[in-house]
């Protein structure tokens, strides 16, 4: 960036009362999630209505986050913080409370807004989620969510109690044309990516034909609302059984 561009505002909200403890619903909610006893879609409710604090600090800073190997990536022209994820995508860190900003970077200073706007935020940056309370009980909010936060939207999960739910199973499905190579067309949760195509091959095919196979699907999925607006990340199965 040069000093000719314009600089990124940070959409933030003054809260004149706000003494920087947690939103007590959204305190709950990441209790509850922590504890295995409500789905993350909970603590996405409960961000839309939750006052988070976005962390600004000086650039050049380096430092490992969280187990979950986040780790601080670059700061934006707002000198927002971008933290990269084990897939190699970017997310917002946000924080519940300014006890939970210090202890992650004593020299950060945290910035209320609600959660809504946290994500309109990365969205902004052009970064894929939040991640909340990095460096404590850490919470990624994936990319769907993130964008239906940012809309004022409901987000509604492609995965909830380990299942694929109908409508993006069957969007999947239907997404992707049958052939002579391809007998059937399945999604499953996923392994290292939220969701699982599985593609029934026909024996007998080469390397150069599976390839073209997969690189069919891949441009049919990518065409896909569905898939685009629900789905965090996609894997491909590949089974002649």
């Amino acid at each position: 960036m040069t000093d000719d561009e314009p600089r990124k505002e940070i959409p933030e909200s003054i809260f004149s009362d706000d003494d920087g403890s947690a939103d007590a619903q959204l305190a709950q909610a990441l209790i509850r999630y922590s504890h295995g006893k409500a789905p993350l879609s909970d603590v996405v409710d409960a961000l839309a209505y939750a006052r988070v604090l976005i962390p600004v600090v000086a650039s050049g800073e380096k430092r490992v986050i969280g187990k979950h190997g986040l780790e601080q990536d670059e700061v934006a022209s707002t000198g927002v913080v971008a933290v990269e994820m084990p897939d190699g995508r970017s997310a917002l860190p946000v924080f519940t409370d300014v006890d939970a900003v210090k202890a992650w970077n004593d020299r950060a200073r945290p910035i209320p807004a609600e959660g809504p706007r946290a994500a309109l935020a990365a969205v902004a940056e052009g970064w894929s989620a939040l991640v909340l309370n990095a460096g404590m009980e850490t919470v990624l909010i994936p990319r769907p969510a993130v964008w239906a936060l940012g809309q004022g939207e409901p987000w509604r999960p492609a995965v909830v109690e380990g299942a694929i739910v109908p409508d993006v199973r069957e969007a999947i499905v239907e997404a992707v044309e049958l052939d002579s190579s391809l007998r059937s067309v399945d999604a499953v949760p996923g392994r290292g990516a939220e969701v699982a195509v599985v593609l029934r091959l026909v024996e007998g095919l080469t390397r150069p034909e599976v390839d073209q196979v997969v690189e069919r699907v891949q441009a049919q999925l990518a065409r896909s609302s569905v898939v685009a607006q629900r789905i965090d990340s996609l894997e491909l199965r590949l089974s002649t059984a």
